[in-house]
């Protein structure tokens, strides 16, 4: 064997060896990652607080906040409502809707813009998807002319019910100048002239001088 021939075996050798050496060790930095990274998404995931975590869902969830807001709906151009709010939040769910978490007051109006009923709720939500807007927690519906006034735990309010805009199936109490009257579930107009008790539990017959205001 020529001294040329040895030099050349000696350094394929060593190249064999370099070559399963590094591939030896790519291998356990490949094993090392796949082991260690789950490791740190883990740890980094335990170490945010729960006030990051409420900011995040609230991030996803997208809920935009307005104060003070006013409300105009109108039909021909003519005012058919005014619904006021010292707080709106605009929620993009699966659904988005509007919730007032503080409370509403409206005005309806007759067709002179005159103002002829009332309604105010300590709660209410209205889903974007339908022309609803539901009323809970000291619901109540008041006529100006005749004087006639609802009272009830829930309403639902819907523009697409001609005539019959309120109802409920919840327990209900209407007032009028001589009589208060109980009963279950209720059918009423947006002004509040006339109403239906679907239901009724009771009429007490007051003078119009003792009735609590």
């Amino acid at each position: 064997m020529h001294a040329g021939s040895s030099k050349e075996v000696t350094i394929n050798r060593m190249l064999i060896f370099d070559e399963r050496e590094y591939m030896r060790s790519n291998a356990l930095y490949k094993i090392f990652i796949a082991a260690f990274l789950p490791g740190c998404i883990f740890l980094c995931s335990c170490e945010n607080d729960e006030k990051e975590v409420n900011n995040l869902y609230a991030k996803k969830l997208g809920v935009e906040e307005a104060k003070n807001v006013k409300l105009n709906y109108t039909v021909s151009g003519k005012t058919k409502a005014i619904l006021t709010a010292s707080l709106m939040l605009r929620v993009q769910d699966t659904v988005p809707y509007y919730e007032f978490p503080k409370g509403v007051q409206a005005d309806f109006y007759n067709e002179t813009g005159v103002v002829e009923s009332k309604l105010s709720a300590m709660y209410a939500k209205y889903k974007e998807t339908e022309s609803v807007v539901f009323l809970k927690d000291s619901v109540k519906v008041f006529n100006i002319q005749k004087g006639d006034t609802l009272y009830c735990k829930q309403l639902y309010w819907s523009r697409s019910h001609v005539g019959k805009e309120f109802y409920t199936t919840d327990s209900v109490r209407i007032r009028t100048k001589t009589q208060v009257l109980n009963g279950i579930g209720m059918e009423a107009s947006q002004d509040f002239k006339n109403w239906l008790i679907i239901n009724p539990t009771g009429i007490v017959n007051v003078p119009s001088s003792k009735f609590p205001m």
